[in-house]
């Protein structure tokens, strides 16, 4: 491990207790496996989703699939084969009609789910505290299996997520012939329709009695329509007034384990943790949270203003982040996949991630992804599948030997098997060798699990 390297530094929590389902809503049939990343190279969180983890924030979870009571299936669309169904030139149309005419659809999005904190893995957090120690750590030594301590310097430093303010999606400037032209009186006539609109609604709002404390954190300051919004103010507009909500918020949506990386064939701005803000007439009205990966746009989250509900805009930021899959595989080849999450089955609401086409769903035995088409008739009969049709076929990467998988103990990378010698009469080996069956040897190998 060379100086001046990142790695992965996690804490392991386990799953035994059962909570509450956003789903089905399930007091206690809710179960999963989780751990605190204090920092995660993006290779790394590849890997991990890959075989069924997810995060929320910097926690990271994997539900229990033949324990939980909705299985939670990790969902990929081929971005480059992607064809939007009738649906979803639906949604285009109807954002075309709205940027272009400024009329507001008075029917909600399709019934498409914005998804709740809880519900799409929700603000999880370690039932255990975690070391404020390891936040920003500093490995001061290897020590190899033999017993041989090789002295690394290196720390691992979160570095900020880069915004992208564009209103239209990924691209800067809009390709000539797509969408409206913005130079076209059309285009300001409703452009000054939308001001008016929000305009008549906070007269109205102060004629009620005064701007509500959760639409803005100064009530005595009028809206100023004509001044850019920042993302600040977006997110005070959109939370209820309580500094836990706030707290949550950023926890969830703005901390992130992911290490920003460079690559030479890797795209221009780097693998890590974005948002990506949608602008609408100088105010932010939409962010997605998206991590760029070695091989795919993996979607975290969408929050947007409630006023634009109606414009299904969780539908059409999923295909605005197709297209930007899209482009980013132009730089970098391997990155084309689009990752939507988990795809459940057993909640009506949330099988809409299905209609991405063409899409593979993960195998939760095998960790092989296999066409959903050939998914759902298993799904239909019963809640928990495998997919892989292969008697024969087993985890590629299962645990073969615990010794090998890597632990920071007393800042010091050592193997297991060097750990367990050291800590004679350690009853951590059980705990040890189920997080790291759950990861797979190889992340074992190269991930640093905390020892206290």
């Amino acid at each position: 491990m060379a100086a001046g390297s990142s790695c992965t530094i996690v804490e392991y929590f386990g799953g035994d207790d059962g909570y509450r389902c956003g789903y089905c809503k399930n007091e206690k049939g809710n179960f999963s496996h989780g751990m605190w990343s204090h920092a995660m190279t993006v290779q790394d969180y590849q890997d991990l989703i890959d075989r069924g983890w997810r995060r929320s924030g910097k926690y990271v979870y994997k539900p229990i699939m033949n324990k939980t009571c909705c299985p939670q299936y990790t969902i990929r669309c081929h971005a480059l084969n992607f064809q939007p169904s009738k649906t979803h030139k639906k949604i285009l149309k109807k954002m075309s009609k709205f940027l272009s005419k400024g009329e507001m659809p008075t029917e909600q999005g399709d019934g498409e789910p914005m998804d709740s904190l809880c519900e799409e893995g929700g603000l999880h957090g370690p039932a255990k505290v975690c070391h404020p120690e390891v936040a920003s750590p500093v490995v001061t030594a290897i020590l190899t299996e033999e017993g041989d301590t090789t002295p690394v310097e290196f720390e691992t430093a979160r570095k900020d997520p880069v915004s992208v303010p564009d209103g239209r999606g990924p691209e800067s400037t809009p390709k000539p012939g797509v969408g409206a032209d913005p130079g076209r009186p059309l285009c300001r006539k409703a452009k000054e329709l939308r001001k008016a609109r929000r305009l008549q609604k906070e007269q109205k709002r102060q004629v009620g009695g005064g701007v509500p404390a959760s639409v803005t954190s100064n009530p005595a300051t009028p809206v100023q329509l004509n001044q850019p919004k920042a993302l600040e103010e977006f997110i005070n507009e959109s939370l209820p007034d309580s500094p836990l909500h706030h707290l949550e918020f950023r926890r969830f949506l703005c901390d992130s384990p992911l290490e920003m990386e460079m690559s030479p064939d890797g795209p221009a701005a780097g693998y890590g943790s974005f948002h990506q803000q949608y602008w609408l007439d100088g105010r932010i009205v939409a962010v997605g949270v998206v991590d760029v990966l070695p091989t795919c746009v993996s979607s975290v989250y969408l929050y947007y203003h409630p006023d634009f509900a109606s414009l299904s805009l969780g539908s059409y930021s999923a295909l605005r982040e197709v297209a930007f899959t899209r482009q980013l595989q132009k730089q970098s080849p391997k990155l084309c996949f689009y990752y939507l999450g988990f795809y459940i089955h057993s909640c009506n609401k949330m099988r809409y991630k299905g209609q991405y086409q063409p899409s593979d769903l993960l195998c939760p035995e095998t960790y092989v992804f296999v066409p959903i088409e050939r998914c759902i008739p298993s799904l239909e009969q019963t809640h928990y599948a495998r997919f892989n049709q292969d008697p024969d076929a087993g985890d590629t990467h299962v645990l073969k030997d615990l010794g090998r998988a890597l632990v920071l103990y007393r800042r010091t990378v050592m193997p297991y098997a060097a750990y367990a010698r050291k800590r004679k009469g350690s009853n951590d080996e059980m705990e040890v060798a189920q997080y790291a069956g759950l990861v797979g040897q190889v992340c074992a190998e190269r991930i640093l699990l905390y020892r206290a």
